[in-house]
Formats: C-alpha cells, structure tokens, sequence
C-alpha cells in the first residue's frame, strides 16, 4: 500500500512538473502575440530583448530601437495594428524554427500604410536567473519597420505645398493672386568693406531697418557663404528690382508670393494671408498645416481659408542611399486651393476707397434687384501687401487703419426713416396720403413723461406732413410719432422682418445689427427715437443696404451675396412690406434729391437722376452733450436702378457723404 501511494505521488509531481514545463514555455505564436502587444504600445527597448541573438549581433540595441523611433515619429506613425492568423496546434517539440505571416496597418502624414511580411522566430536557450531557459525569439530585420528597408535603406519625407486658390472679382480682376516676386538677400561673406554702407542702402530700397536686417544676418544657421533672404518685391516693380540688384552685394533668386493688386482699397475685404502660430496649430488640421504654412487672416482669405488653402502632397519614401533610387512607401497627392470669385467689381470699390481721401468711413455697394455686392469697402486701411512682406514705414494708427468698419455696426440715423414708414404702412398705422399736424421745430409728449426731453426736427415747417414730406425733408417728429402710433411688440416684429436681431446670411463677417440693448422698448421715448435711427439702434453698411431690397422687389427682403454663384436672386424674407407703397417711398425717394426743401439737394447731379436718404447719427448720452456724429446716405440712380450704396463717414455731417457720393456718381461710367 505504502508502494502504490508513493507511486502516485510521484505521477502527480510528473503531472505537475509538466505543466509547470508548459507554462515557461510559450508557443511561438504566444510569443508573437506577446511581442505584437509592445509593438502596438511602442514598447521598443523591450521588444529589443525578444530579438534572437543573430539579430542582435546584426543589430544593435540603440540601433534597432531609435530607427524604429525616430521613423515612426518623423512619419507620423498612428493607429498601428499587427495581425496575424493563430492556430491552435502546439508547436512541435523538435522545431527549432517558425516562421509567421503577419499583416501591418498604420496611418501616417502620407495617408494610410498596409503590408503584409513574416517574422521568423527561433527556439534558443538563455541564462535567466542563473538557470538556462528554452524560449523562442524574433529575427528581426528593419523590414518590420517597412519591407521597402529591409536590406538598410534610408527612409525620406517629401512635401508638395498646395497652391492657394486666388480671388477674383465679377470681372476676372485678381484681388488677391499668387504672382512672381524677386526674393532679395546678401552672403555674408560678400559684404565686403563697405558692409555698413551697403546695409544703408539695402535698407532704404527694401524698406526695411537696418536692426532688422542685421538680426537675419545674426541668425544662427547663417555662415560666411550662406545667401540670407531679406525681403520679397513684386517682379513688376521693375526699377525697383533693378535699383536693389545694381548693389554689388546683393544676391537675388525667383520666387512666387501672395499679391493684392488694388493695396488699401480692398484691404479688408480681401484679408491677407500670414505665417501660422503655435496657437493655431493646436486647433488646425495637422494633415494640412504645419509651422511653415499660412493662413488667412481677416476677410475672404479667412472665411474662405478651407477653400483657397488645398492640401499639401507628401510621400514618405525609401532611399538607396548608393543608387539614389527611391521606391514610394505612401504618398498623398497634393490638392490645390480652389479659387474664390466674388460678385464685387473691383473698380468700382477702388472708386469708392479713393473717394474717402484716407478719412474713416464705409461704404457697401450693392445690386438692389439681385442682392450682389459690388463693394465692401473701409477706410482708412493697410495696404495687405505690406502685412505681408513687412515694413518699415511708421503707421498712422490714429484713425485705426486696422478697425474693419463695414463689418461693425453703428447708430444709423435718418437713414433708417424709409424702413419705419414701411413697417407703419404696412401695419396700417399711417396711410401714404395721411398728415399729420406738426407745429414748430420741437415736440414732446404733453403727458410729461419725457422729462423735459424734446425730439428735434431738421428744418422748422408748420403744417400737415405726410409721408412723402416728412422723408423729403427728414422730420424726426413726424417718425417718431409715427412709431408710437404702432404697438412696440408690432414696430419690434417689422424692424426683425428687415433682418434686424440676427445673423445675417452672408459670405463674410458682419456683427449682427440691434434694435436695442435688451429685448424690448424700455420706454416709448426709445421707441420714439429708434424710429429715426437713433437710440439703441445700430446697424452694418451691408445691412443698411440690404434693408432697401424690398422697395425693389415687391416687398421681398433678398440674401445678400458676395461670392458669385448660378442663383443670383435668393430671397431672404417674403413679404416684408406691403409692395402697393413702394412707389410712394420711393417717388419721395428721388424728391429728397430733387426737391428744393430735399436733405440731399447736392446730389442732384446732370445725367444721373439719384434718390437716396441722409441721415446723421448723434454718437452723445445727453442733448447737452457735444458729441461726435457720422454721417449717412443711402443712394441709388432712380431710373435703371443697378447699383445702390450705403455711406457712411465717421466725424462727418449728412451733406458731406452726399458731396462725395455726387462726385463718386459723376465719374461712374
């Protein structure tokens, strides 16, 4: 009995042992699996230790490790999966070598990455703590990386840029284009003797300071014979380019760029591009942008910065660094920009920038019967060629040439008087033939409520007003009592029917033009004054003029356009106004130019019947106060109504932007 249980025992440790035996010994695909789990983790140095000890002799530890580092990050390596087929057989205890299909997929700046190699793995003995182990190990050879290395070829990255779309007007007029420039520059070690004076020289013909061209000459990177690039001219500055290049030591090679053929007169519609920032890289598609690309900044080279910047190519590729020949690994071809054509006429917004003579102001221009802008323009401005090649000359900041002012809104005045006879026809609050008796140059509710304020009239008049007077001679009195004939929640409704309160659709940044600060009419002395533009209203030169479509368009409010496009008439809000008075405003319209008593006598021009509406904006908190104001005109030829404008000019009376509007219409062909 004694002789059966010690038989036993002994089995159950054969048992035992055996599976212990088992356990230390994985299979080779258990191997595999387990080197595919560091591999995906990017767990180099320890899948360094399951490479046989051949590869090892072949390969060093720093060797095998950092190229696999260093191609991963430089190619951008991501989302990598090793598969392979398990079976589920035990490896047979005589094989000493195995060798497994496996396939690889990874993402990387060049797109995505597929192959499919093997890994041989072989059986060998090791010391591990101080006893001898049987494990299987890994051949390794740099074609697990990619098979395009596998005999020691280099791995190379190559980007195309892409080329950014360009910006045209209605007529096929580059606005923004990317155009041939000379790029200028110095070797060092060509400077010579008069190296200070020819710095002055360079200097004053490249505008740039001399601080600014010692700190590129002082950069690290620069050697004796290295060409330092300095500054970028446009090739059709041609003696310009032929003054720089007559400088013995200057240096010059062939280079394209970003160029604004019409300088500050269409500066803030177009934008302009600049190099990325680490900030923007963080929210920008890396795919796209790197620290060398760039980026529109403001106007149409920002909002339409999707379109017009492509996709750069990129192949990442293996290189015989004997033969130089290359095979492709991955590669993405490079999309261009699209171009971007807008609907504006690029002359006539010269026009129109060159008519202000450098004061603030702006101006949109639009087709009143199709809703296109023909114009955006705000003045004073930087001439985008100079933000982007740089300069030295000292900017007037005084007038703020950076501030945008057709996309800012601003209290508009008596401008807005057609919008609110509109509303108070349509509404039935007033009748277009109705008077009303209007005495003196003052009014006030007599109900004391106001406090001692009055509203104003422009020109003292005894008598009946109608609508039609009233806008000749834009009675402030008249509109405001006119409003308060209506319900707030009715005026409110009919000012948010013209646009006001919400985004407007448009193609560009505009801010969103308000009846008031908050919701609703504090008081009826608010509402009073808003129905002349005044108050808390403001509004954008583009809104302005889009709030006159309906008088053209059988009381439909259009979309405003910008960017050229099959449709050319989308209708933004129906019905805005009742279409039987269109006539009537308009008619009055064309008299506040006409008639002897009109706000707008100046524009009476030869050859051009104009109608329009004056309007100056009181920018003061008190009657008493000596506040700027900015004044206004809406105007538009009467007969073959194509073009319609919107002006506004900062510091300025009403009569001043009709005088310019006149000169601008004399030399409109």
């Amino acid at each position: 009995m004694r002789k059966l249980t010690v038989l036993l025992l002994l089995a159950l440790l054969t048992v035992v042992a055996a599976a212990c035996n088992n356990e230390e010994k994985p299979t080779a695909e258990e191997r595999f699996t387990e080197y595919i789990a560091l591999w995906e983790d990017g767990k180099f140095e320890e899948m360094y230790e399951m490479m046989s000890a051949s590869s090892k002799e072949e390969f060093s530890k720093e060797e095998a490790v950092e190229r696999f580092e260093k191609i991963y990050q430089d190619v951008g390596i991501e989302e990598l999966k090793v598969d392979f087929e398990q079976k589920e057989e035990e490896d047979a205890e005589d094989e000493t070598e195995k060798t497994i299909p496996f396939q690889v997929s990874m993402t990387s700046v060049a797109g995505d990455i597929e192959f499919d190699y093997e890994a041989t793995w072989s059986k060998e003995e090791r010391e591990a703590d101080g006893e001898t182990e049987e494990n299987w190990y890994v051949n390794w050879n740099p074609g697990f990386i990619f098979p395009e290395i596998a005999d020691g070829q280099g791995v190379g990255i190559t980007s195309v840029p892409a080329e950014r779309g360009e910006i045209f007007d209605r007529n096929g007029d580059g606005l923004a284009i990317n155009d041939d420039f000379i790029e200028f520059g110095v070797v060092p070690g060509q400077l010579g003797e008069e190296e200070e004076e020819t710095k002055e020289k360079l200097a004053e013909l490249l505008d740039m300071s001399i601080e600014a061209i010692d700190q590129k000459l002082d950069a690290g990177w620069v050697k004796e014979d290295s060409f330092v690039p300095l500054k970028k001219i446009p090739a059709e500055e041609k003696e310009r380019v032929e003054a720089i290049a007559d400088i013995e030591a200057s240096t010059s090679r062939e280079a394209t760029g970003r160029y604004y053929p019409y300088g500050e007169a269409a500066a803030h519609l177009t934008g302009y591009i600049r190099q990325v920032t680490a900030e923007d890289l963080e929210k920008l598609d890396d795919e796209k942008y790197n620290s060398n690309s760039v980026i529109g900044h403001g106007g149409i080279e920002a909002e339409f910065e999707e379109t017009l910047s492509g996709k750069p190519g990129v192949e990442v590729y293996a290189v015989d660094e004997e033969t130089d020949e290359r095979t492709t690994i991955a590669e993405t071809e490079v999309e261009h920009g699209e171009d971007v054509e807008l609907t504006v006429d690029a002359e006539v917004q010269e026009k129109i920038y060159q008519s202000y003579e450098g004061e603030a102001g702006a101006t949109a221009a639009i087709n009143p019967t199709t809703g296109e802008t023909l114009a955006l323009v705000s003045s004073p401005a930087i001439d985008p060629n100079l933000r982007v090649y740089g300069t030295n000359q000292k900017i007037d900041d005084e007038l703020e040439p950076s501030l945008n002012r057709s996309m800012h809104t601003f209290a508009p005045g008596s401008v807005v008087k057609p919008i609110t006879a509109a509303i108070a026809m349509t509404n039935g609050a007033i009748g277009p033939e109705e008077t009303m008796d209007i005495n003196g140059k003052t009014w006030a509710k007599d109900d004391g409520s106001w406090g001692g304020y009055e509203i104003s009239r422009v020109t003292e008049f005894n008598g009946p007003v109608d609508v039609t007077n009233a806008l000749i001679r834009s009675d402030n009195i008249f509109f405001a009592r006119t409003a308060l004939k209506m319900e707030p929640e009715t005026f409110r409704s009919g000012l948010e029917d013209f646009g006001f309160n919400e985004e407007i659709p448009y193609d560009y940044p505009l801010y969103n033009s308000q009846i008031s600060n908050e919701d609703t009419f504090r008081d009826d002395l608010l509402m009073a004054n808003t129905a002349y533009g005044q108050g808390q209203m403001e509004m954008s030169v583009l809104h302005l003029a889009t709030a006159y479509t309906p008088f053209f368009n059988e009381g439909n409010l259009l979309k405003p356009t910008i960017v050229q496009s099959d449709n050319t008439l989308d209708v933004w809000k129906e019905n805005v106004t009742d279409p039987q008075y269109n006539d009537v405003i308009k008619n009055a319209l064309r008299q506040v130019v006409a008639h002897e008593a009109g706000t707008a006598r100046a524009a009476n021009i030869e050859g051009k019947a104009l109608a329009g509406k004056t309007g100056t904006a009181e920018l003061k908190r008190t009657k008493e106060e000596d506040g700027k104001e900015n004044g206004w005109f809406v105007v538009y030829p009467s007969e073959n109504t194509d073009i319609l404008l919107a002006m506004m000019k900062e510091n300025a009376k009403s009569g001043d932007v009709v005088e310019q509007a006149a000169d601008l219409f004399r030399n409109m062909e």
